[in-house]
């Protein structure tokens, strides 16, 4: 994605070098017990199975047949080739693994396992005084054009991705600017990387790896990799990439020094997720990912060929024939053939469109027949994240009183329970089950409870009839509302700025800390830069009244055409950002099209307030209703829910549907906003204009590395601003960004594992993000490919995917 503005706070990256550790603010609450922070959990989950096992119809390579074509669907034709530019997408990656070198690779669950295709060994092999790492290379592994793989590949990645030289459009280093060298070792196949501080994920990097043509130069790094690669280094090589067609075609490397392709060709077609049941009914895809609808599709068809029902039989009993009764099949005839020449003319022309469609459906029943669904769990979770901004979800217990009001049990198994799939909720957010981190740390929010959750709100102060009590000390009439628009002006009159859109005004009414504040100078002098709620950081809440005007609005590229406070984060942080936030919008939109959508100039998508409420959103609170309703101060305690309204994003309306209940039952209202897919992250979850959204991320191998951003707690600008990084929530800990710093700079692996968790069990308790369900896999396959289909945490292995052999055919595999 490219860069975009950032209301309220600036969306940007902190570089490692730049972070110094904060101070421990005092933790009091009881939900942050100690030995619940300590990551403690009911027996040892490190070794945990995955929730769901791959299912990808695993073959011996003697069993595969050597040739053939894999038609693969992807969202799109790549943007670029370069997996560390922001606007880099899933086809970027695909294409990566493929075709380029990867010194680790994922296993089924989810851990990082050496690639014996291109390293011998790797490992630690001085700690002291500085972490020094040592790769073996395999002694065959050369790139496409003959050269051999070696220490200058390394080096070269090293400087583009360090940070040091901006002239690199780069959208993450993350531990790469913690090398301090890079040398050749005994030989040309040994390469010796220093670190300058400890980096517990190392294993992370160099993957995928690029030549040296590629990395060694800004104009090559920027511009030369979009559109091809000079080399390759993978079982298959990038052949063509044909934007009128939409294929990539890869074919067999005829250098790969390792197991052979069973494939002569891989074309990756561009398909949207919308049209792939139709592609898949027309024959032109062997592999592809589908939704739901496109699933059960598949499975009728394949329990009408089961029960020998061919197209048009299966078309009558369940398809456009099923309506067609004889009695209306008898009337419809006689109108055909009647007197009423218009009458006729019209009925003949609606059954000869109506036999037209019973023929396709009848026609795609018979070709979906030949495909078989694999399904999985994704490497990704979906979660409501709760913005701790403003408003009541600036205080903690009415962001953990929504938390305790969701039975996410039930969400879960109303999106993978249809499925057959497992359906147990994820226990963290920095790894899934199977993975070497994870453990169950939701107790330190806890489960759901109406009663606790009722508790919170009325502790926080919302209680039933608040919305008509008039605060404390509030005038009455006109006199009080003169007095409020004179104190106003000369607020205004003060700061320089209009009383009415002051962002900072907004703020602080959202605020109870802020209120507090305004009213105290003492106060606010004791306390200095001291955020509240025991160290949980709400963006605005430090020192509300004395915060720094903020620069006038953003118009294009940079931020949407309103009259929000927009900031442009810096170009190299704003990469960055782009690049994570992307993946998210991919995984719950289906379009991909975040990095294209933020190009445009455009007025962002507020959608219709209600306007689309499903069914169950609470209706608006009328004057017999609000002596019932939660309220505070004489305002009501109504949240904004803003979902995507595209067609990709079905089930995440109905659990939202489901969520507007279970929040109603505590005596929560919601107001539920649609919005198109391409706003919903630019303009809504990335800025910050949401109270309650769900959108997905991808799971880690490298959470201390990785999933730092996603957690870190904001940081004040220079110019007034906040760094929130991918924190859309707005809510986080000086506890939470010490644990990620020292779980990634220290090489005992438990010791690592253990400040994961601990970090997890925090940001559990700040309640700014719930996982709700690990995302469901389905993959359409031809029912004869093997070694393909739904990996779950797995990376593919691209050289074993091919069609099995016919039960006739014998004789040896070539290089098998």
């Amino acid at each position: 994605m490219s860069q975009f503005g950032a209301p309220r706070g600036r969306t940007c990256s902190r570089s490692p070098r730049s972070r110094t550790l904060r101070s421990v603010a005092t933790l009091t609450s009881a939900v942050l017990a100690v030995t619940v922070l300590a990551g403690c959990s009911s027996g040892d989950e490190a070794d945990e199975a995955p929730a769901a096992a791959q299912d990808n119809a695993p073959a011996a390579r003697d069993r595969v047949a050597d040739g053939g074509t894999l038609r693969w669907a992807v969202d799109a034709l790549p943007t670029t080739l370069n997996t560390f530019q922001a606007d880099a997408d899933g086809t970027t990656a695909r294409i990566a693994g493929a075709v380029l070198p990867a010194l680790y690779t994922l296993d089924e669950r989810g851990r990082p396992r050496l690639n014996p295709d291109y390293l011998e060994s790797a490992q630690v092999v001085e700690t002291e005084p500085k972490q020094v790492v040592l790769y073996k290379l395999n002694q065959q592994a050369v790139w496409s054009d003959g050269r051999e793989i070696g220490a200058p590949d390394f080096v070269a990645q090293w400087r583009a991705l360090s940070g040091r030289d901006t002239a690199y459009w780069t959208a993450r280093n993350s531990g790469y600017e913690r090398i301090e060298k890079i040398e050749r070792g005994k030989n040309d196949l040994e390469v010796r990387v220093t670190f300058a501080k400890p980096y517990a994920d190392w294993q992370s990097l160099f993957t995928p790896l690029y030549p040296k043509q590629v990395m060694g130069s800004p104009n090559s790094f920027n511009d030369g990799a979009r559109t091809t690669l000079k080399a390759s280094a993978g079982p298959f090589l990038l052949k063509t990439i044909d934007r009128k067609s939409g294929d990539v075609t890869l074919a067999r490397n005829p250098r790969w020094w390792g197991q052979s392709a069973k494939l002569d060709t891989v074309v990756l077609k561009a398909v949207p997720r919308a049209d792939r049941a139709t592609a898949l009914a027309a024959g032109t895809l062997d592999l592809a990912e589908i939704d739901r609808s496109a699933a059960e599709r598949i499975a009728l068809a394949l329990r009408d060929a089961r029960a020998g029902r061919n197209g048009a039989q299966a078309a009558a009993a369940h398809g456009p024939g099923s309506a067609i009764t004889p009695s209306k099949a008898l009337k419809s005839w006689a109108l055909a053939h009647g007197s009423d020449d218009d009458k006729a003319a019209e009925v003949k022309a609606a059954r000869k469109k109506n036999q037209e469609a019973i023929a396709r459906y009848a026609s795609a029943q018979d070709a979906l027949a030949k495909y078989v669904v694999r399904k999985s769990l994704e490497p990704a979770y979906t979660q409501l994240s709760l913005n701790g901004e403003s408003g009541p979800l600036a205080d903690e217990r009415v962001r953990r009183a929504v938390a305790r009001a969701i039975n996410r049990q039930e969400l879960a198994e109303s999106v993978l329970g249809p499925l057959g799939l497992p359906a147990k909720p994820p226990g963290s957010h920095l790894a899934l089950a199977g993975q070497a981190a994870y453990a169950d740390s939701s107790d330190a929010l806890g489960g759901q409870d109406t009663k606790e959750a009722q508790a919170l709100l009325a502790d926080a102060g919302w209680v039933p009839g608040g919305a008509l009590q008039k605060p404390a000390g509030t005038k009455a009439g006109s006199e009080a509302e003169k007095e409020a628009e004179k104190k106003a002006a000369e607020k205004a009159k003060e700061k320089g700025k209009k009383p009415e859109g002051s962002t900072g005004a907004k703020k602080a009414e959202g605020s109870t800390d802020a209120k507090k504040a305004e009213g105290s100078t003492d106060a606010k002098k004791k306390g200095g830069d001291t955020a509240s709620d025991e160290g949980l950081y709400i963006v605005g809440d430090d020192k509300p009244g004395d915060r720094r005007a903020v620069p006038a609005p953003v118009i294009g590229a940079n931020g949407p055409e309103s009259g929000t406070d927009v900031l442009t984060p810096a170009p190299a942080a704003a990469r960055e950002s782009a690049a994570l936030l992307a993946r998210a919008e991919a995984l719950d939109t289906g379009t991909g099209s975040g990095a294209r959508a933020a190009q445009s100039v455009a007025k962002p998508d507020r959608g219709v307030a209600g306007a689309y409420a499903p069914r169950g959103t609470a209706a608006p609170v009328t004057a017999p209703e609000a002596g019932k309703a939660l309220g505070k101060d004489g305002k009501a305690l109504s949240l904004r829910f803003v979902l995507p309204s595209g067609p990709g994003s079905e089930s995440l309306r109905a659990v939202g549907d489901r969520i507007v209940r279970m929040l109603d039952a505590v005596g929560i209202r919601t107001e539920v906003t649609k919005v198109s897919d391409d706003s919903f992250f630019k303009d809504h979850v990335a800025s910050g204009d949401y109270d309650l959204a769900l959108y997905s991320w991808p799971a880690s191998a490298f959470p201390a590395t990785d999933a730092r951003p996603i957690f870190a707690k904001p940081e004040p600008a220079s110019d007034g601003s906040l760094l929130v990084e991918q924190n859309y929530s707005r809510v986080g800990t000086d506890r939470i960004d010490q644990l990620f710093d020292q779980a990634a700079g220290t090489l005992d692996e438990e010791e690592a594992r253990d400040l994961v968790r601990q970090a997890d069990a925090r940001i559990w308790a700040a309640a700014g993000s719930i996982p709700l369900y690990q995302r469901p896999q389905l993959v359409a396959a031809r029912a004869d490919l093997v070694n393909a289909g739904a990996w779950g945490l797995a990376a593919p292995r691209y050289q074993d995917i091919g069609f099995k052999k016919p039960e006739s055919s014998k004789g040896a595999e070539r290089n098998p």
